[in-house]
């Protein structure tokens, strides 16, 4: 990566036959604005319909939150292990992380980030190895996070793109007919698909790859909607987690934009409750069953203890003739949120939810007493299958207990 700084940037959206002219994003004396191309206005695709309506005219944003960048650019730019890795990259070429403007974040994304928006210019990234070694990215990425290997930064950053989080990732391409994996930034060989990875981090255990495989048969097991998953086997631990990506359908691309972005909500403060998200969803799609969708996922969040259910975790989808819906569920696993209370509240209850702060959640849903309570049977059918499934694939015996325990499902 070679680093360049920018004043502006031309943002476009490319859902599969190139990319349309959506508007520019300039920065002067650190105060980022953006304008609309009055073409794009005329096309009426909503990207952003509640804080970046299709308006003419210059805007600028509070530089309080998201360093002042519209918050569906912000879902752009990689957050958590993205934001470290461009950040060591800067240093390894003796700037300081201070130097580069979220404009400067924005050209590394170029073309190759979560969604269907680009940027340009593009930073030219280094070309990757043919070959993917999960192992081998494995045991970079915690040297980085130990502030080792920088002359690795290079190929982890190419295969990073915008994914957030704070667990190292990595974007390949795989094959599921012959097992075979390569680079996911770009253009995909004929058989492969975009898929995701994640690694451990410091704080993870050798089992945090298992231990989100099961939590994903069983949000399936709970009628949650997820992409197709895997548990690639590790020389150590009992797995890496992978997930398809839902932003790719073949080659076709969807705009995706984030509960964070779309609120402007900053996903590292407790801000916001599931009535909210079931708010949202009702506004972008007006379809009841996405807004069920998202109750089966309050329910599921709360049963299954993944308190760290912030605002980033909630993504939903737009396609070219500017239809919403919600994502596929992604980051489902056993979790704690700040001090130990969820993320997201459900009707003002963080500490301890229980069912009758859910069905009040559900009646915002538009959802019938019995219909709710039914989705909260199936999920807690789901998490009976806690013990067998987590010991099938690898998941340790403390940790078995510990989430059996924080789930109720001990015993079953």
């Amino acid at each position: 990566m070679i680093f360049r700084p920018v004043s502006t940037i031309k943002v476009g959206i490319d859902f599969a036959s190139g990319p349309l002219d959506v508007g520019r994003l300039a920065i002067r004396d650190r105060i980022i604005y953006f304008e609309y191309e009055r073409s794009f206005i005329e096309r009426g695709l909503e990207i952003s319909p509640l804080r970046l309506p299709l308006q003419p005219g210059l805007r600028r944003f509070d530089a309080a939150l998201f360093d002042g960048l519209p918050g569906v650019f912000n879902d752009s730019l990689p957050d958590g292990w993205g934001r470290l890795l461009f950040d060591r990259a800067l240093r390894v070429q003796g700037l300081t992380p201070a130097q580069a403007s979220q404009l400067d974040r924005l050209t590394h994304v170029g073309a190759s980030g979560m969604g269907a928006l680009t940027y340009e210019p593009a930073i030219e990234a280094d070309a990757g190895k043919d070959e993917i070694d999960l192992d081998r990215l494995a045991g970079q990425a915690l040297d980085v996070l130990e502030g080792q290997a920088d002359e690795v930064i290079g190929e982890l950053l190419l295969l990073n793109a915008s994914s957030a989080g704070a667990r190292p990732k990595a974007m390949i391409g795989y094959n599921p007919e012959t097992g075979a994996m390569t680079h996911g930034r770009s253009d995909l060989p004929e058989g492969f698909q975009p898929w995701l990875v994640k690694f451990p981090n410091a704080q993870d255990g050798k089992d945090a790859g298992a231990v989100e495989y099961v939590y994903a048969l069983m949000a399936r097991a709970a009628g949650i909607g997820m992409t197709e998953t895997h548990l690639f086997p590790a020389r150590r631990g009992a797995g890496f987690f992978a997930t398809r990506r839902f932003d790719r359908i073949g080659e076709r691309r969807l705009h995706a934009h984030t509960a964070s972005g779309l609120l402007h909500a900053d996903h590292r403060t407790p801000s916001l409750d599931y009535e909210d998200l079931i708010a949202l969803t009702l506004r972008l799609t007006r379809d009841v069953r996405q807004a069920e969708k998202m109750f089966r996922l309050a329910v599921f969040n709360v049963l299954g203890h993944n308190r760290d259910d912030h605002a980033k975790n909630f993504t939903y989808l737009m396609d070219e003739a500017g239809n919403w819906s919600l994502a596929p569920a992604y980051d489902l696993t056993f979790s704690s949120g700040p001090g130990g209370e969820q993320t997201t509240m459900v009707k003002g209850e963080g500490k301890a939810p229980a069912g009758t702060h859910l069905l009040a959640v559900a009646k915002e849903a538009g959802l019938a007493a019995k219909d709710a309570r039914a989705i909260i049977d199936q999920t807690r059918e789901a998490f009976g299958q806690w013990p067998r499934l987590a010991r099938e694939h690898g998941v340790t015996a403390s940790s078995i207990r510990l989430i059996a325990d924080r789930t109720g499902s001990a015993g079953r």
